[in-house]
């Protein structure tokens, strides 16, 4: 069996704490700037500081991993593996991906980059899939190929509790977020492929969760079915600095699709957060393959 290390980032959610209980998986912090200053999720920046920051209305903006800490990580990492696999978030999202794939290849095929689609809690998920395959003796390559042909086999909606952040990131317009606020509306957004859509519109945030409820619950019987008659999908909640609404939220969901096992319930990770503000809800569904 050879020896493979993972390699993912922090926009999966795992936790530097987390990622000390899994052999072989190292997550890289993603870097963010904050006024002059340069901090690290999960470093030199935890969630509770993120949001007292983000609430004062400080101005924060995210960037790529240095790809020359990358790379020497990879280097390091074959001193002692065989090969690393290496699965950051999404290329639809991101150029982190892409840029990792191109350095990759001057690693003889003994890194390998996958890019599938994946981001946040699908993005954990992916990670998980990757250590049951590596336990079942698939190459990295071969991995790469099964997590890239489960690309589309995952599903996010998310609402969006202020417009603040959608206007700041210029996705709606000034008017737009002005008028959505004085309505109350609250847009759900979905993630399909790794490309970030507008799902609907709606005026308060009970008819929002409803609506995201039955958004996944139709995927689970249309899209998804033969993966839920042999119970390989899981259902997980997620939310930005909203722990108890997310709770509440998630029995809600297993309320509606009660034959579905939903067992996380995470903060997303602060790269979606500083797009989206705080207060946002997350429905997420993906293969688990066994």
């Amino acid at each position: 069996m050879k020896k493979i290390a993972i390699v993912t980032d922090s926009n999966s959610g795992i936790t530097q704490n987390e990622m000390k209980n899994y052999k072989g998986l190292y997550v890289i912090p993603m870097p963010f700037t904050i006024g002059e200053e340069e901090y690290f999720e999960d470093i030199n920046l935890s969630q509770e500081e993120f949001y007292k920051k983000l609430l004062s209305n400080e101005d924060i903006s995210t960037s790529q991993p240095s790809i020359g800490n990358i790379v020497e990580l990879w280097e390091k990492l074959l001193q002692d593996y065989d090969e690393v696999l290496h699965i950051p978030m999404s290329s639809a999202l991101s150029m982190s991906c892409e840029t990792a794939m191109n350095f990759a290849k001057d690693f003889n095929g003994k890194v390998q980059v996958v890019d599938n689609h994946a981001i946040s809690v699908t993005l954990k998920q992916s990670v998980f899939n990757a250590m049951r395959l590596i336990e079942k003796d698939f190459d990295a390559k071969q991995i790469k190929e099964i997590l890239e042909s489960e690309k589309e086999n995952a599903s996010i909606y998310i609402m969006v509790n202020t417009l603040k952040y959608l206007k700041k990131g210029g996705r709606i317009t000034p008017a737009a977020a002005a008028i959505g606020t004085l309505l109350k509306i609250k847009p759900v957004l979905q993630i399909q492929g790794g490309k970030l859509d507008q799902f609907a519109k709606v005026l308060n945030e009970k008819v929002a969760c409803n609506k995201m409820i039955s958004a996944i619950k139709k995927d689970l019987e249309t899209r998804f079915k033969d993966f839920v008659e042999k119970d390989e999908m899981r259902l997980c909640v997620a939310h930005t600095n909203c722990k108890d609404k997310a709770e509440k939220f998630a029995e809600d969901v297993r309320k509606e699709i009660p034959n579905i096992p939903l067992e996380i319930i995470d903060p997303l990770s602060l790269s979606v957060a500083c797009h989206i503000g705080d207060g946002a809800l997350a429905v997420a569904c993906s293969r688990i393959i066994k």
